[in-house]
């Protein structure tokens, strides 16, 4: 009936608007941050172009302290209580995952959490119910919040801010020095190879800032900025004024050109624009132009300011020359070029026309945005490098001359140092469980199901105490004998021994629990034992036979249950009076006293479960540039 009222339409058309009108605000804010570029900036740049940094995801606060300590008394059959200090930590150290210092202890700290999450998925986190824990994430390009009771957008989002603080590492760095540019270069490509691990391991994520497109994009950006301070780093001791250095960053400078325009192909796809701050594609797009300009400025000055001479390599300029271009100019060699001085400077007067029209591009689309307008050093830089090439230009003009309308070809990248993604050795760091007193994971898991503790009373001092020992912890029994006191007391095959007296052995190896046991002065020791259940039992093996023309099915293994103690024993056939003797003889060797340690075998249930120059070098025309 809701549809058919207008007025109930009117205010529900009216909640919505609110609502869209509140997230709106809210993307336009978060885009306002994460075009703060400056915030992340090294304290003394004031000669580099900025870097972009991604925004860390936040989340809101988890408890985990009554659902585990629940979770621990149903499981576990423990006092939930005594785990309180261990829950605490757990928690302390989510929290500080909120804020962590942009650094590499941050880095660690996030690492040290995210090793922690499959131990505690393994301990409380059973695949068939859901525990009741909540873990919301939001997007860090739209705020939209993410919400989960499972683990994988946790460990996702921890990921991505690991991804996320190497991006703002490599930023803040300082890159007027090799090593600043040396930590900036590994930080990008470390952040890049976190981007592309969080990519081929959580493939459904429902958070848009970690879906696969999205995430492609972001490792082109940082694998982008990582060649940008590759090019930074070889300019950085001074380029050499002479024809094949020249020739090799004007190749270099290409290169970050074409990666940059990646980038911002990318960027502008649907629907990443949508979600993508309009500063960052701006921003590719400016440097795309810049570094393309900056290539056909370092071909000019190759061309005009350094003319073939006796003692130079002729062989060795055309051989760099052809491979600058893809093409040239139409009925030009580049041998001929190299000769002619009028052909030199006409070709390069052609790559410092393309120079001008780049620079004057990058400036206009550097004055569409607000937020780019904001970063002075940006415009300065900008400003600076149009200068310079229009000075070049006004240096070769003579006024006497026609107009040369020759159009420069086209750049071949290359670079001798290319940007890959770098796995970080602190992608798992060893820790230790918080929750180790449980008992080895191997058993003591969420996805195990056992019975409560039972307590047994053996006879130590018995020679013959009818059960083996055997495995890593925890200690199970084996080869039991059945009509020993132990087995007549409620043991059973394939126990676990959890604890020996007042001692838990859960961690205890064969010997350390023979010693224990050995070791006791009393008459009767009480043990605690735990049996594992099968939460799927696999039906008999059955098999077919006919009698009288008949099918009858039955058992090759029948089990009789006593209704009273719940016990099974197999059925098997009445000896015949022939082999009395033997089965008695045998009886009496099924007994065995206690054994030495035995770790040949191991049964199923004790696997482990697996689990980028300054302003000032612009006005410089000395021997370097």
């Amino acid at each position: 009936m809701a549809t058919s009222n207008n007025k109930v339409k009117e205010m529900v058309l009216l909640e919505l608007s609110y609502v869209n009108s509140n997230l709106q605000l809210l993307m336009g804010e978060l885009e306002g941050l994460n075009s703060s570029v400056e915030v992340y900036q090294n304290t003394q740049e004031t000669a580099n172009i900025p870097l972009i940094a991604l925004g860390l995801k936040e989340t809101k606060d988890v408890d985990f302290s009554t659902i585990f300590k629940d979770f621990i008394l149903e499981h576990y059959s423990e006092d939930g209580n005594s785990f309180e200090d261990s829950i605490a930590d757990l928690m302390d150290l989510r929290q500080a995952c909120r804020t962590p210092s942009r650094d590499e202890a941050g880095v660690e700290l996030l690492a040290k959490y995210s090793s922690h999450l499959p131990l505690m998925e393994s301990r409380f986190f059973p695949p068939t119910r859901q525990t009741g824990i909540f873990f919301t994430w939001y997007d860090s390009f739209t705020g939209v919040p993410v919400c989960q009771q499972n683990l994988s957008l946790e460990k996702a989002s921890i990921l991505f801010n690991m991804a996320a603080l190497y991006s703002q590492i490599g930023t803040r760095s300082n890159r007027q020095t090799i090593e600043g540019l040396e930590q900036a270069i590994s930080s990008f490509q470390k952040s890049a190879g976190m981007l592309n691990h969080l990519k081929e391991t959580f493939t459904h994520t429902p958070s848009y800032d970690m879906s696969p497109a999205m995430l492609s994009m972001l490792i082109r950006m940082m694998l982008a900025q990582a060649q940008e301070c590759l090019f930074e780093k070889t300019a950085l001791p001074g380029i050499r004024n002479e024809f094949h250095s020249l020739m090799k960053m004007a190749q270099e400078a290409a290169k970050v050109s074409e990666i940059y325009d990646q980038v911002h192909q990318s960027m502008i796809q649907t629907p990443i624009k949508d979600n993508v701050p309009f500063f960052w594609s701006t921003m590719s797009q400016v440097k795309t132009n810049h570094y393309r300009s900056m290539a056909h400025y370092f071909v000019a000055s190759a061309l005009m300011d350094h003319q073939l001479g006796l003692s130079d390599d002729e062989d060795q300029q055309e051989k760099t020359l052809s491979q600058v271009y893809d093409r040239l100019p139409e009925g030009r060699s580049p041998l001929e070029i190299l000769k002619k001085k009028d052909e030199r400077e006409r070709i390069g007067k052609a790559h410092i026309r393309r120079a001008i029209l780049g620079h004057e591009e990058a400036l206009r689309i550097y004055s569409l945005c607000h937020h780019l307008n904001k970063l002075e050093i940006l415009q300065d830089i900008l400003t600076a490098s149009h200068q310079r090439s229009v000075n070049k230009c006004s240096e070769n003009e003579d006024e006497e001359e026609f107009t040369d309308y020759t159009e420069a070809p086209d750049i071949i990248s290359k670079t001798e140092h290319k940007a890959e993604m770098e796995v970080p050795a602190t992608t798992k760091v060893k820790v230790t469980d918080f929750f180790q007193r449980l008992g080895p994971l191997s058993v003591f898991s969420a996805k195990q199901r056992w019975t409560p503790p039972r307590t047994i009373k053996i006879l130590p001092k018995d020679p013959e105490l009818g059960f083996n020992l055997k495995g890593e912890s925890p200690v199970q029994v084996v080869s039991l004998d059945p009509l020993c006191p132990a087995a007549t007391d409620g043991l059973k095959e394939g126990d676990y021994i959890v604890a020996v007296g007042d001692i838990d052995c859960k961690w205890m190896s064969v010997s350390d629990v023979m010693r224990l046991l050995k070791d006791v002065n009393e008459e009767v020791i009480e043990i605690q034992v735990v049996s594992i259940m099968d939460s799927n039992p696999q039906m008999p093996t059955k098999s077919a036979t006919f009698c009288g023309n008949l099918p009858k099915t039955y058992s090759m293994i029948c089990l009789a249950y006593n209704d009273d103690d719940k016990k099974s024993r197999k059925v098997t056939k009445k000896s015949s009076f022939l082999s009395f003797g033997l089965k008695n003889r045998l009886k009496s060797a099924s007994t065995l006293s206690l054994p030495t340690s035995d770790q040949s075998g191991t049964l199923p249930w004790n696997k482990p479960c697996p689990s980028f120059p300054s302003t000032s070098a612009y006005n410089n025309d000395s021997g370097l540039y």
